[in-house]
């Protein structure tokens, strides 16, 4: 009985020892797969963090694009509402030039030219459009079409009603033209 006692207890240290080398197999993979999906995670997170930033630098230059623009354009819907006032004055200059009173002429010349100076030290530029030039529908508006004097008119300018003006690069108020046809 003591041999198999012996036996029996050899048998189960085997048991036992194939048990633990099993554990310990398992053991090891789990690591490794504890490893493997530890690195994968960092992978993942330093991809979010990189996305997170890309996408923070973006919106810093979006808003700083926007604030410039928003400066630019601040005085526009004033300089919108001038622009009849303008139109008004320079009518007005023209009547003026009739009578022969040079005093009240050069008195309003020169109100005329201190406020033009101050609206384009804000940004304020009239749209320059001459006589001859060519009609482009992008910055020009034309108000009617009349038969061409010349055939070199045709599709060009003929009469300037009312100037146009820019606030830095954009047309507030597009030149309203009379074309050739």
């Amino acid at each position: 009985m003591i041999t198999e006692e012996n036996k029996n207890e050899e048998e189960i240290q085997d048991t036992e020892q194939v048990g633990e080398e099993q554990n310990e197999a398992t053991e090891s993979t789990d690591k490794v797969d504890v490893e493997a999906t530890s690195e994968e995670k960092i992978q993942q997170e330093k991809d979010k963090y990189l996305r997170l930033f890309a996408e923070f630098e973006n919106y810093k230059k979006r808003t700083s694009k926007e604030r410039i623009e928003l400066f630019k354009t601040a005085n526009q819907e004033l300089m919108t509402v001038l622009l009849p006032i303008l139109d008004d004055f320079d009518r007005g200059l023209q009547e003026i030039k009739k009578v022969k009173d040079k005093n009240l002429l050069k008195g309003m010349e020169l109100i005329n030219e201190k406020l033009k100076n101050t609206l384009k030290q804000k940004g304020l530029t009239i749209a320059e459009v001459k006589k001859g030039d060519t009609f482009d529908a992008e910055i020009h508006e034309a108000i009617t079409q009349i038969p061409a004097p010349s055939p070199k008119l045709k599709g060009k300018i003929i009469d300037v009603i009312e100037n146009g003006y820019k606030l830095g690069d954009k047309i507030i108020r597009f030149p309203k033209v009379i074309i050739g046809q």
